[in-house]
């Protein structure tokens, strides 16, 4: 035998111990590794790690090959490798009916076991007995098996097995909302089984599915047919809700060191190199030890303190795991390739020696990492007292093949055995390089040729549809379709894809097909849907966001993107082009717009610089025709040749009316004069939202729900959407009695809420409001008998006016269903009230009044596009979300919901008022593209009160309009579109604003018609100064009136009223200061509790729950959401922050009892009120009158019987809010403090 150099006797040495320590325990069988010599079961995860040293031990000998005997030792640990994973495919195989289930459920019961028998492969608990929902393991097979193919190993044999793979990438492709057992297997730390989304799950699927995208799993030798194919969108998801969370994990661990395998080896799924130092620098500072990390803060796992007689922890004992969590010596592995492949080799050296201190060695010599070091149970006390003064002691397996495997890989790569690209054959890690910028490529085709000589009146040069022949150009639904197809496959009863969502990154591209190049439209540009897509400035502005976000996320694909855009019939404003068209697309001629690059162009000429992906699953493959097209599929493509639209709106058309009737017909309409209007709940009335000082006279001191208000706007009351079928079968409804407590100092009046669409006309003193009552269903169905319907339906056809149509069908709908036949026949067909109403929508969204879009796509049960997406799209990003109005009626989400579900939600809580159903979902649509697009606007904000913030809407434009509450919720449910994203977008950035007016005359002459308020198209302007008067620029008929409100009281109010109006802006959106949530929780551990609203946040939260956790943070919240008016709130906020100071300067050793927060909000309304008396301030008007008794606290209105200039004062200054809480505090102190010990004071 020849003799071996250096690195042949050193590979030889490492060759076996990896035999004696890891091979010798694989299965001759199954190929798979049991847990240790006494547990027989695999789990996905250990195995999958324990390969890779077997692995990169292959790859070491196939370089060095100097005898045939290294060749064949290289194919020896190759094909152990290929025989693990063929083992884990066989053992997933065998649950081919779970991935299937799964698709559709993602119930945790359907997921593909964790852990299976080494000996058989075989399944060895019950689907209920073990967390076996582990997204990270399955992603981490997928990320493997896509290296080592790679590498050049072959691992999948058969196009079953390929199908099968397909399928498993469907099964994580929902992992960003998915709620997981994460990689501890236990989900919530208190271990209940209570499964949650996990940072470290979210990065090990993206990373899986950038690595599989387009990847041949026959290697060099494969075909069309052999290749996965990963919409982009999916992976751009995961890895948007990754850069929300990290560095936390989840919603009870606050921060794992399981997340060193997410931001460096494996995964390396974090392309931002901030993120990633942030992350491992929490790690390092929080969890690591003299013996490895901690898996995460509290962890009871083999702790001295942990009963090992039962799995779960009560929540109060996690407190006792504080300090003396186990350490594992697992996370240096990590840490040692982590600066491996940074090429780091003082943190390298410096690791390593740290670990080589702690390893053991067993009877050959050999050094072993053991799983984990726990303290001694009698030296839990002083462990506990002073971190890292004990030394422990090793428990559980040793070797931990695990780690040890990640050892074995990190030796290999120090001794230059390995280089780092061939662990990394993908080259994942260099997706947190630098990478040149994207240029979007843009494709404006016309319709026909009409449209395209529109364009070039503008200078726009566009080609039509039949120009572009043979690149077919379809709309995004049909590359929705055609993926239905991919990974389809009888013999194993697999479907397919079955999510219908295709995002902007899979548009972008274009698609090969045979011979066939397809091109296809954005899916928020699909017409049929929806009326946001009516509106032509809405259209350019998402347009614009589209063109930024594929600036930003268009990374690790060949090629550039190609937004194609269709100018059809539909965009056409009477017949021109909208101006905000054709503004964008001037900008779009520059070459950049908003920062991104773009180029505009005719697709043929595009073709050899975008990204395509060939289409080859659409194949016959199990028929044995791979090259012919599925016949299914043919079909369809040609059906869905483009076709026009046409709308119908026949059957309104308006025939003669007999002169006699002509009067009835005008008694019958005006009878239902508003019926739209009644069904409206946006409230902006001065009680609930604490508005009292703006209009209020000094006589309003009572304070009653409003439900109770006999004003229209207000006055009707919510109810549920089962009422108009009880209607229908005209049956007695009971009115279900409902309390109301509204805080402090008020009665509590007991409300019937009426089940009815109608309103209430009288009779509505609390009093006759106290007894349920029966009531016949409609009292108008008593007053207008059966044959008047006909007059009304003579009424729809007279009348020219949109909005009287609509208050007709609405009673109609109220009295008769949306299927009632009108008797009116349009070609020979009956018309129903459902078929007038799509009429009429049709017909209100060309002349573009939104409100009655808004109320008809409310009636006839319209759903806006993507609003499932746009709920998880939010709650994913921690933030939950709560529709309805407050303070009674809000019903939370929390986890993401089915489309018919949440749409049944949101009707739910606003009971018959369709127009703010509608414009809930709406406003959801605009909070997901904003946390999209610009996720710093909801820092420190944990809920979105839906409800709130559309009340917030209404008052603000009441403020700048000066108009009352009723005008103010018209206005805004007739803003378009694009102005109500506008808005939404000022009211979260928290910028002043002006509203611009055109043809709105209603505004000056203050309710000079009712029926003309609202027709008003606003533009919503920022506001440079905060000073600035109310004008309203008013166009009428060309001439420009500048209308001049009467600016004397209500321009004094605007400039006072600006903290007014920041607070109950950032009360509303329920914004706090930063880090506000673990300040919070430092006071509650000097104190034994705090009261808000008569609820109570024990001190044992801190005990059940870490400072940083979500968990926390989401107890103090809902304690804060219980205080109805958002500028209160605000101020109980503020309170609270003193508090954290009075703790953080160390003011006092302990705070004493429970403390109740409003108190030191009052009391420091009554130091503010003596102040002001002192010093003659504007409240000695109202609030600190000389003789003012106790009642006179509400004469300004303020809300809570807090005075309206103090919500107004500034938070810094001498008459400042901080000033008269700090006071307040030091007040409370002084109750609790020893009163024999000298005080020092020194005010600074």
């Amino acid at each position: 035998m020849r003799t071996r150099s250096n690195s042949g006797v050193r590979l030889d040495y490492y060759q076996r111990v990896v035999h004696k320590l890891i091979l010798d325990h694989q299965q001759p069988v199954t190929g798979l590794f049991p847990a240790s010599p006494h547990n027989d079961h695999a789990w996905i995860r250990d195995n999958l790690y324990c390969i890779l040293a077997v692995w990169g031990l292959s790859m070491a000998f196939k370089k060095i090959a100097d005898q045939d005997e290294d060749r064949a030792k290289t194919y020896e640990l190759e094909q152990s490798c290929v025989k693990l994973m063929r083992g884990l495919l066989m053992a997933m195989m065998q649950q081919k009916e779970k991935v299937e289930k799964f698709k559709s459920t993602q119930h945790p019961l359907d997921a593909l076991h964790a852990k299976y028998s080494s000996a058989t492969g075989r399944t060895v608990v019950k689907d209920d007995e073990w967390g076996h929902l582990q997204i990270d393991s399955i992603s981490l097979y997928l990320l493997i098996l896509a290296q080592m193919t790679a590498s050049g190993l072959q691992i999948v044999f058969s196009l079953d097995e390929v199908a099968f793979i397909q399928n498993l990438i469907f099964y994580i492709e929902s992992a960003y909302c998915t709620p997981d057992y994460g990689i501890w297997e236990r989900g919530d730390k208190t271990n209940h089984g209570l499964p949650e989304l996990n940072a470290s799950s979210i990065g090990m699927a993206k990373a899986a599915l950038e690595a599989m995208n387009e990847l041949d799993l026959f290697g060099a030798r494969g075909g069309p047919s052999s290749v996965i194919h990963v919409l982009a969108d999916e992976a751009q998801k995961c890895q948007a809700v990754l850069q929300s969370m990290l560095p936390r994990e989840s919603n009870s661990k606050e921060l794992d060191s399981g997340l060193l395998s997410i931001i460096s080896y494996p995964a390396f799924a974090v392309d931002d190199p901030q993120l990633i130092a942030k992350t491992r620098d929490a790690i390092v500072i929080k969890l690591q030890g003299k013996y490895g990390c901690k898996r995460f803060l509290r962890d009871g796992h083999k702790n001295p303190r942990e009963d090992p007689n039962r799995l779960y922890y009560e929540p109060w004992e996690l407190r006792m795991f504080e300090n003396i969590e186990c350490e594992w010596p697992l996370f240096f592995c990590y840490l040692i390739l982590d600066y491996c492949f940074q090429g780091d080799k003082a943190n390298v050296s410096d690791y390593t020696q740290r670990l080589e201190k702690i390893m053991l060695r067993n009877d050959d010599g050999i050094k072993l990492v053991p799983e984990l070091y726990a303290v001694p149970a009698d030296k839990a006390d002083l462990e506990q007292h002073e971190p890292g003064s004990q030394d422990r002691i090793p428990l559980g397996r040793c070797p931990f093949i695990w780690a040890q495997s990640l050892y074995i890989l990190g030796k290999l790569l120090q001794e230059g055995f390995l280089a780092v690209g061939e662990l990394d054959p993908l080259n994942r890690r260099l997706c947190s390089e630098k990478k040149p910028d994207v240029v979007v490529q843009i494709v404006i085709l016309a319709e026909d040729n009409e449209i395209r000589d529109k364009l070039l009146e503008y200078d726009l040069h566009a080609q039509t549809i039949a120009e572009v022949a043979p690149i077919e150009v379809q709309p995004a639904r049909v590359l929705s379709y055609l993926y239905t197809y991919l990974g389809r496959n009888k013999k194993l009863g697999l479907s397919g894809r079955k999510s219908r969502d295709v995002g902007i990154l899979s548009t972008s591209k274009l698609y090969s097909l045979n011979d066939r190049i397809f091109a296809f439209t954005p899916q928020n540009f699909d017409y049929e849907e929806y009326y946001m897509s009516r509106d032509p400035a809405l259209l350019a502005s998402t347009f614009m966001a589209n063109v930024a976000f594929l600036g930003m996320s268009w990374k690790q694909m060949l090629g550039r993107p190609t937004i194609t855009l269709l100018a059809t019939q539909y965009l056409l404003d009477q017949g021109r082009i909208p101006m905000a068209m054709i503004t964008t697309m001037k900008k779009l001629k520059s070459g950049y717009i908003n920062g991104t690059r773009v180029t505009l162009g005719n697709l043929g000429d595009f073709l050899s610089t975008s990204a395509i992906t060939n289409l080859s699953f659409l194949g016959s493959q199990e028929d044995g025709y791979p090259d012919k097209l599925n016949p299914r599929v043919q079909s369809y493509l040609e059906e869905h040749l483009l076709k026009s639209l046409s709308s119908k709106a026949s059957c309104l058309a308006r025939p003669a009316a007999g002169g006699g009737d002509r009067a009835r017909a005008l008694r019958r309409r005006m009878s239902v004069r508003g019926a739209i209007r009644k069904t409206r709940s946006i409230n902006v009335d001065s009680e609930t939202l604490g508005m009292e000082g703006e209009y209020a006279g000094p006589g309003k001191l009572e304070r009653k729900p409003s439900w109770l208000e006999v004003d229209r706007a207000s006055g009707r009351s919510p109810s549920p959407e089962d009422a108009r079928k009880k209607f229908l079968a005209n049956e007695v409804v009971y009115g279900g009695t409902s309390t109301t407590s509204l805080g402090a100092g008020t009665p509590t009046i007991e409300v019937t809420r009426e089940q009815t669409p109608s309103p209430p006309k009288e009779g509505n003193s609390p009093g006759a409001a106290k007894a349920p009552r029966a009531r016949v269903a409609s009292e108008s169905a008593s007053v207008y008998a059966e044959q008047e319907t006909d007059e009304l339906l003579a009424a729809l056809r007279e009348t020219e006016s949109l909005d009287e149509q609509g208050d007709i069908l609405q009673y109609l709908v109220d009295a008769h269903g949306l299927d009632f036949n009108t008797g009116m026949l349009d070609n020979g067909r009956a018309v129903t009230v459902r078929e007038l109403l799509k009429a009429l929508y049709e017909k209100a969204c060309a002349q573009k009044l939104w409100g009655l879009v808004r109320h008809t796509a409310g009636m006839l049960g319209k759903r806006v596009e993507d609003l499932a997406k746009a709920v998880t799209d939010l709650l994913v990003r921690q933030k939950q979300i709560t529709v309805g109005m407050p303070p009674s009626n809000e019903h939370t989400i929390t986890a993401p919901l089915p489309e018919n579900e949440l749409r049944q939600l949101i009707h739910l809580a606003y009971g018959d008022d369709e127009s703010t159903a509608m414009l809930t979902q709406e406003l959801l649509v605009y909070l997901a593209m904003f946390i999209r697009t610009e996720p710093q606007l909801f820092l420190e904000m944990l809920r979105l009160r839906v409800g709130l913030i559309i009340q917030v809407m209404a008052t603000e434009l009441s403020r700048t309009l000066s108009c009352d509450g009723e005008e103010a919720s018209e206005h805004l449910l007739n803003l378009s579109p694009f102005e109500m994203k506008n808005l939404l977008y000022h009211i979260l950035s928290g910028k002043e604003f002006a509203i611009n007016s055109a043809n709105s005359l209603c505004i000056v002459k203050e309710k000079l018609d009712k029926s003309k308020v609202g027709r008003g198209n606003f533009s919503i302007v920022s506001n440079k100064s905060t000073r600035y008067g109310k004008k309203s620029q008013i166009m009428l008929e060309g001439q420009s009136l500048q209308g001049n409100i009467d600016t004397a009281p209500l321009g004094e109010a605007d400039r006072q009223g600006q903290w007014l109006r920041r607070r109950r802006l950032d009360g509303a959106l329920n914004r706090v200061p930063r880090d506000f949530y673990p300040r919070v929780w430092a006071v509650l551990e000097k104190c034994q509790g705090l009261i808000i609203q008569g609820k109570i946040l024990q001190p044992n939260l801190t005990q059940e729950m870490t400072s940083g956790e979500l968990k926390f943070a989401l107890a103090v919240e809902t304690v804060l959401n219980s205080i109805p008016q958002p500028e209160y709130r605000q101020l109980v906020v503020e309170a609270l922050m003193v508090l954290t100071l009075v703790v953080e300067c160390k003011a006092v050793g302990h705070l004493g009892g429970a403390i109740t927060v409003e108190h030191l909000v009052h009391k420091a309304n009554q130091l503010f009120l003596d102040e002001q008396r002192r010093v003659g301030g504007d409240a000695t008007l109202c609030c600190a009158k000389a003789e003012a008794g106790a009642g006179a606290a509400l004469l300004c209105g303020g809300a809570a019987g807090v005075c309206q200039h103090l919500y107004d004062s500034a938070p810094s200054g001498s008459f400042g809010t901080m000033t008269h809480l700090a006071r307040a505090a030091a007040a409370l102190l002084l109750e609790r403090l020893p009163h024999d010990a000298p005080l020092e004071c020194a005010i600074t």
